[in-house]
C-alpha cells in the first residue's frame, strides 16, 4: 500500500529498523537506528511492533505528501515536525489526511529525527533487515530516499481515533543536550595507551567534528597517548569501539561502521548510551566516564524494564 511521496529529502534520509546482526563476520555492518530507543517508541506509538522500519531523518528533515489516511508518530530530535505547515507534537501518534504534506523545519534539539507509519513500512528484507546502508548498497534502491519516491506500508495499520492515540508520559522523553557523558569500558586495546594517555581520555572534553556520520564520528581535543604506536593486528570493531590512530584524535564508530580495524581500540561505549550518541551534532561536546562490565549490564536491564514500563503506560492511554 503506497503511504508517502517524497516530495524533497531532506539533509540524509534513510529508512532503519532495529539493523542486521549476525553478518559481521563477513563484513557487513549491523546498520539500523542511530538512537534504537526514539525508533522503538515511534513504532509503539505507530501502533507497530517495536522492529519495524522507520523514516529516519538527520538534521534537515524531508518533505513528504501523504498518499493514504495515515497513523504517525514522531520522534527523536525535535526537528520541528509540522503536516500542512501545522506544527505537530512529537513523542505521540497523530493522524494524517490523504495528501496532507508531513514536513520538518529548523532543527531544535537532537541530530536525528524518526517517523513511525502505522502498519511498518514494506522494505525488501537483506539480511534479516529493511535498514539501508549507502556505502554498501544494501537496503532499498541502495541509498538515501530521493524525491519522487514511494514509500509503502505492509497494511493499513490500526488508524483509530485521535481521542484513542497513545502519548509518551513525559518521564520518558530523553532530553538532548550539546555536552554529554558517555560511560565506556575500556579495551580491548587499553594496555596500547600509556598511563598518561588513559587519564587524559577519561578527563578531557571532545569535541565532535563535522566528519561524523551514521560511520562514525572524529572527535577533537586532547591527545590520547599511545606506547608504541597505533597499529595493532586488524580485529572486530562493533558499534561504540573507540579507535586512536596516530594523530591521537578518537573516532567512535557507530551503526555503520566498518566491521574491522587496525587501530587500536581504547575503550567501547556501553551500549545504551550509544542511543544518546545518535543524536549529537558537530561541534558537541562528549566527555567518558569509565564503567565496568556488571554495570554495563545492569545498565541494560534497566533500559528493558523502562521499556516495558513504556509499553503499560501506552496500553493504559
Amino acid at each position: 500500500m503506497d503511504a508517502l511521496e517524497v516530495i524533497q529529502p531532506g539533509a540524509f534520509t534513510t529508512v532503519q529498523d532495529l539493523g542486521r546482526y549476525g553478518y559481521q563476520k563477513y563484513g557487513v555492518s549491523p546498520s539500523g537506528a542511530m538512537d534504537r530507543f526514539a525508533l522503538r517508541v515511534a513504532n509503539l506509538l505507530a501502533g507497530n511492533e517495536e522492529g519495524e522500519a522507520a523514516i529516519e531523518a538527520t538534521l534537515l528533515g524531508p518533505r513528504l505528501r501523504a498518499l493514504a489516511e495515515l497513523r504517525v508518530a514522531f520522534t527523536g530530535a525535535d526537528l520541528s515536525p509540522a503536516v500542512d505547515g501545522r506544527p505537530v507534537a512529537m513523542w505521540r501518534a497523530v493522524r494524517v489526511a490523504r495528501g496532507s504534506v508531513l514536513s520538518f523545519g529548523a532543527p531544535r534539539s537532537g541530530c536525528r529525527a524518526y517517523l513511525a507509519i502505522g502498519g511498518g513500512i514494506d522494505f525488501p528484507v537483506v539480511m534479516g533487515s529493511r535498514s539501508i546502508h549507502v556505502r554498501s548498497g544494501l537496503g532499498g534502491d541502495g541509498r538515501a530516499l530521493a524525491g519522487g519516491d514511494v514509500i509503502k506500508i505492509k497494511d493499513p495499520g490500526d488508524r483509530g481515533e485521535k481521542s484513542e492515540f497513545p502519548v509518551l508520559p513525559a518521564e520518558f522523553i530523553p532530553v538532548y543536550g550539546r555536552q554529554e557523558e558517555v560511560r565506556v569500558l575500556l579495551g580491548p586495546q587499553a594496555d596500547s595507551f600509556t598511563r598518561k594517555g588513559i587519564e587524559t581520555f577519561l578527563s578531557s572534553s571532545y569535541e565532535i567534528t563535522p566528519q561524523a556520520d551514521r560511520m562514525g564520528y572524529r572527535l577533537k581535543g586532547p591527545k590520547v597517548e599511545h606506547r608504541s604506536g597505533a597499529d595493532i593486528l586488524t580485529d572486530g570493531t562493533p558499534p561504540g569501539s573507540i579507535q586512536v590512530p596516530g594523530d591521537g584524535q578518537p573516532i567512535i564508530l557507530l551503526a555503520d561502521g566498518q566491521t574491522t580495524g587496525g587501530y587500536a581500540k581504547i575503550a567501547v561505549v556501553a551500549s545504551v548510551d550509544l542511543d544518546l550518541l545518535g543524536q549529537a551534532r558537530p561541534g558537541d561536546k562528549v566527555r567518558f566516564r569509565r564503567i565496568l562490565l556488571p554495570e554495563a549490564h545492569r545498565l541494560i536491564r534497566e533500559m528493558e524494564k523502562r521499556m516495558e514500563r513504556i509499553r503499560e503506560a501506552m496500553a493504559l492511554s
